[in-house]
């Protein structure tokens, strides 16, 4: 299992919502671009699918741009992902009308049992909780000298 680019830009771009959760107006394309260093045009892609899926509002006019369409506790990871992906990246794989052996069959339990746990640890990760522990990251990066 792999983060693709695709998800890792949809997630920075909804924690650069996050940051502005709240706020009057809505962000721009070209400020979440390149507040999180995201191709523009990528960028409005996936805010398009996000759209699509309802984790993202846009408003249109001279200060448009997007905001969260949930609160930030509500949009988990595996939301995020299944939104620009285009599939479930956790539907099992089944074998095509031929015999499963065991060993096939034990390798195919273990490997359900992973996407179980993943996806489980994907569902509980909320926007909300990814904004706390880069905040955190973030303090505990600064240094103080006396």
């Amino acid at each position: 299992m792999e983060l693709s680019l695709k998800s890792e830009y949809a997630i920075l771009a909804l924690l650069e919502l996050t940051k502005h959760y709240g706020q009057e107006h809505p962000l721009q394309i070209k400020q979440i671009a390149q507040s999180q260093n995201i191709p523009d045009r990528y960028l409005e892609q996936l805010l398009i699918a996000l759209k699509k899926h309802g984790l993202v509002k846009s408003q249109r006019g001279a200060k448009g741009g997007y905001i969260l369409a949930k609160e930030p506790w509500q949009i988990n990871m595996l939301d995020i992902i299944r939104a620009v992906e285009g599939n479930d990246p956790f539907v099992p794989r089944k074998p095509q009308n031929q015999p499963v052996s065991s060993y096939l069959a034990v390798v195919l339990d273990m490997w359900q049992s992973a996407q179980t746990a993943a996806e489980s640890v994907l569902k509980e990760c909320t926007l909300k909780h990814l904004s706390e522990l880069e905040k955190q990251k973030r303090d505990q990066s600064v240094m103080y000298y006396i």
